[in-house]
């Protein structure tokens, strides 16, 4: 508005009104770009002990691929937090180990610059596991950059949840504090479907604390002691 020169927010809607592609520049500021390694300590433990494992043993099973969609990866701290604990824990037990990659999404190309160097701060890292994150970086300077094989299987691309998504199936999706928080209730229906049409069979998605499903007929159940997390076709 001050750049605008314009009074008060009635004089900023008018200039919208006026001039469609200052909706593009509104839109632009409204971002939350606020992410870190392991959020949520809670979610990322039962992640760790009890839906990736099933993962890899199902796909193991199978003899194919884990996958994996970080929507509004932001700078990449989610995404490179599942690398980490798959490559670290997840696969050991497996001969050979178990193949995954994951797509991060986010419609800030800003932050996806910043997530392809794979540099942090300290405060971005500090609900990391201290022996992880003595595996997984090495310090240069005041920032913690990761080592490249823990870099290694996330494709970043740029794209803006309320029009697209990557194609499926996956085995696991996490859609925290984007969609159902900050889009109205008719576009939130209209993520979930499409992440309900992306999770395989057996997939899991994953939410933010504070958030909950716009419908209750979406065939997801949240799993026992962790209600951020929700199972497709499985019992608890």
């Amino acid at each position: 508005m001050n750049d605008l020169g314009v009074a008060d927010f009635a004089a900023y809607r008018t200039q919208l009104e006026a001039v469609p592609a200052e909706w593009r520049v509104l839109d632009e500021c409204c971002r939350i770009t606020i992410s870190r390694f392991f959020r949520e300590k809670r979610v990322f433990e039962v992640l760790r002990s009890r839906v990736l494992p099933h993962i890899a043993e199902r796909a193991y099973r199978e003899e194919r691929a884990a996958r994996m969609w970080s929507a509004g990866c932001a700078s990449g701290e989610e995404p490179y937090t599942l690398k980490i604990l798959w490559d670290l824990e997840v696969g050991r037990p497996y001969p050979g180990g178990v193949q995954f990659s994951i797509i991060a999404t986010d419609a800030d190309r800003a932050m996806l610059a910043r997530a392809d160097k794979a540099c942090f701060t300290a405060g971005s890292l500090r609900e990391l596991p201290t022996p992880l994150l003595n595996q997984a970086a090495d310090r240069e300077d005041s920032l913690y950059c990761l080592k490249r094989r823990y870099r290694e299987g996330i494709a970043f691309l740029h794209q803006d949840l309320r029009l697209d998504a990557p194609s499926g199936p996956f085995d696991l999706i996490l859609c925290r504090y984007v969609a159902f928080t900050y889009f109205a209730l008719p576009l939130q229906e209209q993520v979930l479907l499409r992440i309900r049409e992306r999770l395989s069979p057996e997939g899991y998605l994953v939410m933010g604390g504070d958030e909950r499903l716009p419908r209750d007929d979406a065939g997801l159940v949240p799993l026992a002691g962790a209600p951020q997390i929700f199972a497709r076709g499985l019992a608890n």
